[in-house]
C-alpha cells in the first residue's frame, strides 16, 4: 500500500467520491472513505442517482411512504435525492468546518432536462438549495449557453455551485467569466463572498474516448502517436486559464472583499481505454488548488498503486498546446469533438433522468396501497 491518497492531498488535490447511495451513507462507507482514503467531498448526478435507486438497496420504505402519499414521480425522486444529499452532506460536515467550507461538499444537479432554459434552471437551483437546506451543499449547472447566465444568476444569490459538463477552454474561459459576474453582482447586493464557493467540473477522459475513436479511424502512424494525449493536453491547458483568470486585476477587486477561487475540479477520471494505466488521470494531473472527483475503482487504484510525483501539471502547457495542434493537424476537429461531447453529456443525463422516472414510477405502483 502507498499513501498515494495522503501525497495526493498534500499537493493541493482536493479527492472527492463520484458516487453515492443510500446503502453507501447507512453502511458506514462514506464515513468510512473519508476516515481512511482521504475523501472531502462527493458528487452525484443523474446516472448516479439512476444506479442507485434501480438497485433498490435501501428506497424501500421511503418509496412505500411516498405510494402511501400518492406523490409525482418527480416530487418522489426529489424527495428522495434530497434525502440522500442531506445525509451525506451531515456526515461532511466536520470536513466543512474544518476547511471553512471549502471542502466537505456534496453536488446535486438540476434536472437535467432544463440544461437548455436558464430560467428553469435558476427556479430549480434555488428550490434544490431550499430543499437539501445544508450549508455544505453545492449546486450543479451544465455550462450550456443557457446554463451560464443562470451560473452568474446563482452565484449572485449567494448559493455556492458546482459547474458541470465542461469540455472546452473557450466554454470554460466562460463559466469563470459568469461566476466572476455572480461575485460582483452578489457584491453588489451586500452578500458575504467568503461564503460563496464554486468548482469547474472539466471533464477528462470522455474527450480520449472521442478523439482516440478517430484517431484509430484514420489509422496513420501519426494518428497512433497521438491516441492519449489531448485529455490531459486539455485538462492542464484549463489549469494555465485557471491560473490567468485568478490574477487578473478583476479577480483582485473580488479577492480583496473575500471571495474564494473557484477551483478546478477533474471529472470523468476513470480510465476508459484498458490500454492506459488505470490511474493516469490522477497522477497526470496534480497541481494546488484542484479537486479530483473518482469513482470509487480509481479512487481504490490510486490507493493502492497510484504514484505521486508533485505537481505534474506545471510546466507542461507549451507540450500540451503542441499535442492539441498535432490532433488538428490530422484533421480532427478540436471544436467540432468538445461541442459533440457537451451534447451528447446533456442527453446522457437527461436519459439516465428519464430511465430515473420510469424505474421509480413503476415502483411507487407497485408499492401503492390498494384502495379501500
Amino acid at each position: 500500500m502507498t499513501d498515494a491518497l495522503k501525497r495526493l492531498s498534500e499537493e493541493g488535490v482536493a479527492i472527492w467520491l463520484d458516487d453515492l447511495s443510500r446503502k453507501r451513507i447507512t453502511s458506514g462507507n462514506l464515513a468510512e472513505l473519508i476516515d481512511q482514503q482521504h475523501v472531502v467531498g462527493v458528487t452525484t448526478n443523474p446516472s448516479i442517482f439512476q444506479k442507485a435507486i434501480s438497485s433498490g438497496d435501501g428506497y424501500e420504505q421511503q418509496l412505500a411512504e411516498l405510494a402511501a402519499r400518492k406523490v409525482t414521480v418527480e416530487e418522489a425522486i426529489r424527495m428522495i435525492t434530497t434525502a440522500d444529499v442531506r445525509d451525506a452532506a451531515d456526515i461532511l460536515r466536520p470536513v466543512f468546518d474544518a476547511t471553512q467550507g471549502q471542502d466537505g461538499r456534496v453536488s446535486i444537479e438540476v434536472d437535467p432536462r432544463l440544461a437548455h432554459n436558464t430560467t428553469a434552471t435558476v427556479a430549480e437551483a434555488k428550490q434544490l438549495a431550499w430543499l437539501v437546506d445544508r450549508p455544505n451543499t453545492l449546486i450543479k449547472i451544465p455550462a450550456t449557453k443557457a446554463g451560464l447566465p443562470a451560473i452568474t444568476e446563482v452565484i449572485g444569490k449567494g448559493i455556492s455551485v458546482n459547474v458541470t459538463l465542461i469540455f472546452s477552454l473557450e466554454r470554460y474561459r466562460e463559466v469563470m467569466d459568469a461566476y466572476l459576474a455572480g461575485l460582483e453582482k452578489a457584491k453588489a447586493a451586500g452578500l458575504d463572498l467568503s461564503k460563496i464557493h464554486s468548482v469547474a467540473s472539466f471533464f477528462v477522459s470522455r474527450v480520449d474516448t472521442e478523439i482516440d475513436k478517430r484517431l484509430d479511424a484514420l489509422g496513420t502512424p501519426e494518428a497512433k502517436a497521438a491516441r492519449g494525449k489531448a485529455a490531459l493536453a486539455n485538462a492542464r491547458l484549463a489549469y494555465q486559464a485557471y491560473e490567468e483568470v485568478f490574477s487578473s486585476e478583476r479577480w483582485a477587486a473580488l479577492d480583496k472583499a473575500q471571495a474564494n477561487k473557484q477551483r478546478p475540479l477533474w471529472a470523468s477520471t476513470g480510465v476508459k481505454d484498458p490500454a492506459y494505466k488505470d490511474t493516469l488521470y490522477v497522477e497526470d494531473l496534480v497541481a494546488p488548488n484542484t479537486v479530483n472527483t473518482m469513482p470509487e475503482a480509481t479512487l481504490q487504484a490510486t490507493e493502492d498503486h497510484g504514484r505521486i510525483t508533485g505537481n505534474t501539471i506545471a510546466g507542461t502547457y507549451e507540450q500540451s498546446q503542441a499535442e492539441l495542434d498535432a490532433v488538428e493537424k490530422l484533421g480532427i476537429s478540436y471544436d467540432d469533438v468538445v461541442q459533440l461531447l457537451e451534447d451528447e453529456g446533456v442527453e446522457k443525463f437527461a436519459a439516465s433522468w428519464n430511465d430515473l422516472l420510469k424505474s421509480t414510477e413503476a415502483e411507487l405502483q407497485r408499492l401503492a396501497p390498494s384502495e379501500g
